[in-house]
């Protein structure tokens, strides 16, 4: 059996390949892109023997695991933090990082992630798109209060101040010059995110159609099509927890106490 461990880099990356003894057998140096990929695979020729660990950092490490799993490579993602905790090393570099992965797959000792489907992870970044979009709509939001805070302005006239009838408003307020120009550039973007907002909704609810486990949560009193597909995208395999208490605190519902 042969054990290779990836330092992966946006950039550029480093695997380290070694048998079961841990004598080192090769040394890739290679791009981390889709030509970078072949070129680890035309030298490392996966036959069946090979197995890898890819750390995982940001996004990058993403096509290189498709592609090793793609050609038949059973592939584990580690979890930095973790692994940091078991194999802290006095010198560092990538060919060290690597040269360490390898040794820990070796030895069975990866902190592994775990990796969803290409499918769920689709899901999942849909509709974690759509939560970032609502959070920067907030934070326009708040710079737009935090302008009118200068002025003796009474916005409790309005349930809601980014309504029809309060944008009216708003656009007919007595400001600063200065004020009245970044007010109207506010709004632009308010509302470019709004109309961003409503198209990524459309798009997450026609991927939640035809989703036998959306529906099944929505008949959950609060639960509509888009809190339904963010449930079943960020657990995954709800068999990857042993019992309802480890999803409970997966998902950050069981309180801890810490004196």
């Amino acid at each position: 059996m042969r054990y290779m461990g990836i330092d992966v880099g946006k950039r550029r990356c480093v695997a380290v390949v070694k048998d079961e003894c841990g004598s080192s057998l090769q040394e890739i140096r290679f791009l981390n892109s889709g030509d970078g990929v072949r070129q680890l695979l035309d030298a490392v020729k996966p036959e069946g023997d090979l197995v890898a660990v890819v750390e995982a950092t940001c996004n990058a490490w993403v096509k290189i695991y498709d592609a090793l799993m793609d050609n038949g490579v059973h592939v584990k993602l580690a979890n930095p933090s973790k692994t940091r905790a078991i194999a802290e090393a006095r010198i560092k570099s990538d060919r060290v990082d690597a040269s360490i992965l390898a040794d820990l797959l070796r030895g069975d000792l990866v902190a592994e992630s775990y990796v969803p489907s290409k499918e769920r992870r689709e899901q999942r970044a849909l509709v974690r798109h759509r939560a970032a979009l609502l959070k920067e709509r907030t934070e326009v939001k708040n710079r737009i209060h935090s302008l009118l805070e200068k002025y003796d302005l009474d916005e409790t006239l309005f349930s809601d101040l980014f309504s029809k009838s309060g944008r009216e408003w708003l656009s007919k307020i007595k400001l600063s010059d200065t004020d009245r120009f970044i007010l109207e550039g506010e709004l632009m973007l308010l509302k470019s995110l709004d109309d961003e907002v409503d198209r990524v909704t459309r798009r997450i609810a026609s991927e939640a159609y035809d989703e036998e486990d959306v529906k099944l949560l929505m008949t959950m009193p609060g639960i509509d099509f888009y809190s339904a597909l963010l449930i079943i995208s960020e657990i995954g395999s709800i068999d990857r927890f042993r019992d309802q208490w480890r999803l409970v605190s997966y998902a950050g519902l069981a309180p801890s106490l810490h004196q």
